[in-house]
């Protein structure tokens, strides 16, 4: 068997005369000692008798990489092709390929590595080394593998002037880069670290982040997460002893002070040349690639995390493109986020975080996900939790609480629609501002939530944009459609843009702000809302005022919002993680109905922000304008969007707005729109009458279907208490779990 082990004589010394050395070389030749501590430290404590494994496509500088990693760790260095299978078959790697062929090879390859053995080493794969499960699952049980990520056209250029009979699969017939494409399942199958090597990036530059990595991987204690209401200062002992990680803040969703969670360190950031690296690559790949970076593999491994990007996505999505980029007019571009089951942009979150939300859960306890929602959160919930496996679905179930009369009526036929043995919808007699302060007040009802646990073995979690994860997938589809109109052309990498979005809880806005400090080249986030304009008013003058102001019932009724729960989020941000000063701020709100920004705090808040707002006749116009022009129909929310954008676009970059539902959810608004006199009261009679138009975007298939099935469906309706909801709840806890 073909063994490397470190040589490790100083664990050969005891204590006391390792101690006693350390002190004589310490006072006689201090800078001596501490380049050979730091270098026995950097790799010891990095490496252990783990190997550090490079793996990636022929081209991807694994040999190279691998020897400055080596170098710079002091550790032993192993190039499978030219330091085990060579020496093992006394013969060069195209010499056994053309011997014993593409099949044959590999199985031979294959059992080279099941005889081979390392400690504390960096090894470089071959290629072809992952094709082979039995040998990579051998050399992966003592291993960190690394996946050095390069894009294809960059190994084309590569490979384009080296000799390539070592490529395991090329042959007449089949090109470089089908061989290429076809690897890539196999590397994704194997990584539990991938390196990012976009463009022309030295081979150093690539081992510093090869160790970068790896230190990241064994340490989850640099990501923790803290509440925006929280102050590093005045943090007793035991707050700061009591970590909170990823898989933490998914399941409790608020945190006990009534803040919400937010990443200690903030969030990562990519390079110009990570995100170029990016431009080709499909949705999915992109999204995985985003999360890796923002969730630890001790959380969520990123082979699971390829499973549920994949499954979120893959099939659940009308549109291969996912998340496509449609040009409007002029310089606007339209960020379709309709194409998902329940037809609004809440699909992106809420195909994914079920599936987080279950791998991250204890087993040993039942979950009740609590919903608020102003219209499209719930069906997308209710959809999402209902397509977890059975197993998943026994353990975990949600409630959504909507206003009874401040949805659509199509929205309200998908809600019950989308009700499966889980997943159930309650109306309330009230607004969305009460739905959503009601679940806070749960949550933060120690005795109630006490109660749950003891009696029912059942714990309270939230799946609102109020919960971390739910904000993830929206960072990923802002900087998906930067990279697509860079891909198509429109613009150059560098090149700024702004985005238009309507915003009534501040979820969407924040997420593209969180895409614009890692990196995406976004200039200006404009916020649009509706008659509810309290978001407008605040960011042109600091002020946040509530006293007066009644809910507006709109053709828009997603952000009929008059309490924006992530603008907390972004004011924790801004205020340089002042928790007092959030508390103060939001305390002040609850209790006396408003706040004001200080003057140094707004300037940095209308640096990134500007925002406006239309009528209702304003957006009915606008979805008739644009359609008599394009033949294209917007829905309510993106008629908002594009009548701010309008007004407050500069047109000297291009506009991303944002498209967050199709216009099939709000069929009596559009039908007025379109000036049509008569409208039947039946929201698929509304939908037969859409489709007629054979306009774009066309019904939405997934809509459809579920209003053939509903019909009238039943619900629950409750009365605007808190007593009742909680009975509500205790109610389906036994029903469901009991």
């Amino acid at each position: 068997m073909f063994h490397i082990f470190q040589y490790q004589p100083l664990r050969l010394i005891t204590q006391t005369s390792l101690s006693s050395m350390c002190l004589k070389l310490m006072l006689s030749r201090p800078v001596a000692f501490a380049q050979i501590w730091k270098s026995w430290f950097s790799s010891h404590s990095l490496l252990g008798k783990k190997n550090i494994i490079l793996m990636g496509p022929p081209g991807a500088g694994k040999t190279t990489t691998g020897r400055i990693v080596g170098q710079k760790l002091d550790c032993p260095v192993i190039d499978i092709d030219d330091d085990v299978l060579e020496k093992t078959w006394n013969m060069s790697v195209s010499e056994k390929l053309r011997d014993v062929g593409y099949e044959e090879f590999l199985e031979e390859e294959g059992k080279a590595l099941l005889k081979f053995s390392a400690s504390g080493s960096v090894i470089s794969l071959s290629g072809s080394n992952p094709m082979h499960a039995a040998g990579m699952k051998h050399i992966k049980k003592n291993g960190i593998v690394v996946y050095l990520d390069v894009p294809t056209t960059v190994i084309m250029r590569r490979l384009k002037s080296k000799q390539t009979d070592r490529i395991v699969g090329l042959s007449p017939g089949v090109s470089l880069k089908d061989v290429l494409q076809f690897r890539k399942q196999f590397y994704k199958r194997w990584f539990d670290i991938r390196v990012l090597c976009g463009g022309d990036i030295e081979a150093e530059v690539v081992a510093e982040k090869v160790i970068d990595a790896v230190k990241r991987y064994q340490d989850s204690e640099l990501e923790t997460f803290i509440s925006t209401r929280s102050s590093r200062s005045g943090r007793s002992m035991e707050e700061s002893s009591h970590k909170l990680y990823f898989s933490d803040v998914v399941t409790q969703g608020l945190a006990l002070d009534g803040g919400l969670f937010v990443p200690e360190r903030g969030l990562p950031k990519f390079t110009a040349e990570e995100w170029q690296g990016l431009i080709e690559v499909t949705y999915i790949e992109r999204a995985q690639v985003i999360l890796e970076r923002c969730i630890h593999p001790a959380d969520i491994p990123a082979s699971k995390l390829a499973e549920i990007v994949e499954t979120a996505y893959g099939e659940n999505f009308s549109c291969s493109k996912v998340a496509p980029v449609r040009h409007l007019a002029g310089n606007q571009f339209l960020l379709e986020l309709f194409h998902g089951p329940t037809a609004s942009f809440k699909d992106f979150a809420l195909q994914l975080v079920p599936h987080l939300f279950a791998y991250c859960i204890p087993r040993s306890c039942n979950y009740l996900i609590l919903v608020a929602t102003s219209g499209d959160t719930g069906s997308a919930v209710l959809d999402g939790f209902s397509r977890l496996h059975d197993t998943d679905k026994q353990r975990i179930a949600v409630v959504n609480f909507f206003p009874e009369d401040g949805v659509s009526p199509i929205q309200k036929s998908q809600m019950i629609g989308c009700q499966k043995e889980n997943a159930w919808s309650v109306g309330v007699k009230s607004d969305f501002d009460f739905c959503q302060t009601a679940i806070k007040q749960i949550f933060t009802n120690s005795d109630f939530t006490g109660f749950l646990t003891v009696e029912y073995g059942t714990a309270l979690a939230a799946a609102n944009s109020i919960n971390w994860a739910r904000l993830l997938p929206q960072i990923v589809y802002h900087a998906s459609a930067y990279l697509d109109l860079v891909h198509q052309g429109i613009i150059s990498f560098g090149s700024p843009v702004d985005i238009c979005i309507p915003t009534g809880n501040f979820g969407n806005m924040l997420a593209a702000f969180y895409a614009k400090m890692m990196g995406i080249p976004i200039r200006k986030c404009i916020c649009a809302s509706n008659e509810n304009n309290v978001l407008t008013d605040f960011i042109r003058t600091g002020v946040y005022d509530l006293r007066g102001r009644k809910l507006v019932s709109s053709f828009s009724p997603a952000v009929d919002i008059l309490k924006s729960s992530n603008l907390e989020r972004y004011l924790h941000l801004i205020a340089n993680e002042d928790g007092q000063l959030v508390t103060q701020l939001f305390n002040q709100l609850e209790n006396q109905g408003h706040f004001q920004l200080r003057k140094d705090l707004l300037g940095k808040l209308q640096q990134d922000l500007v925002a406006g707002w239309c009528s209702d006749e304003d957006c009915l116009a606008a979805i008739h304008s644009v359609y008599s022009t394009t033949g294209y129909i917007l829905d309510t929310h993106t008629a908002v969007a594009k009548v701010v954008a309008d007004r407050l676009q500069d047109r000297t970059c291009p506009i991303i707005i944002s498209s967050t539902a199709h216009y099939s959810k709000f069929a009596p608004a559009i039908l007025r729109a379109l000036r049509i006199a008569e409208i039947n009261q039946n929201p698929l009679s509304q939908l037969h009458l859409l489709s007629s138009y054979s306009a774009l975007p066309p019904i939405h298939w997934g809509l459809l279907e579920t209003l053939k099935k509903t019909g009238n469906g039943d619900h629950q309706v409750c009365a605007a208490d808190m007593s009742v909801l909680m009975s509500h709840i205790e109610t389906l806890i036994q029903n469901h779990f009991m």
